[in-house]
């Protein structure tokens, strides 16, 4: 079964930090680059950061520094620690593939207030 679930969002302060967590089905983790995105209320969704089957990361510049990707291949689990928590931060995170496939989970929301 293809199935992907996030948790850990939350409503934090500027500054603050969260940790997000995404079980995957073993079929889409597997020797495959994982990745969270993030969508914001009208807007599209983007990319936030990647690792690799290796774990080597990559992260656009409006969060590198801030965020850190990790996995851990036994549990089919791939994380994102956040701190320094902005209010343009606030979106909806997903996890997928890198590139990502058709099949999305529900998302976490996180919430950053000024």
């Amino acid at each position: 079964q293809v199935q992907l679930v996030e948790s850990g969002g939350g409503l934090v302060q500027a500054g603050g930090s969260l940790r997000l967590s995404c079980a995957a089905s073993r079929s889409i983790f597997s020797f495959n680059a994982m990745g969270w995105y993030r969508q914001a209320p009208g807007k599209q969704r983007e990319w936030v950061a990647t690792i690799s089957s290796g774990g080597s990361t990559n992260y656009p510049d409006s969060v590198k520094g801030r965020f850190t990707i990790s996995r851990d291949n036994a549990k089919n689990t791939v994380y994102l620690q956040m701190n320094s928590l902005k209010p343009e931060d606030t979106a909806v995170y997903y996890c997928n593939r890198v590139p990502p496939i058709g099949t999305w989970g529900q998302g976490t929301q996180v919430t950053v207030s000024s």
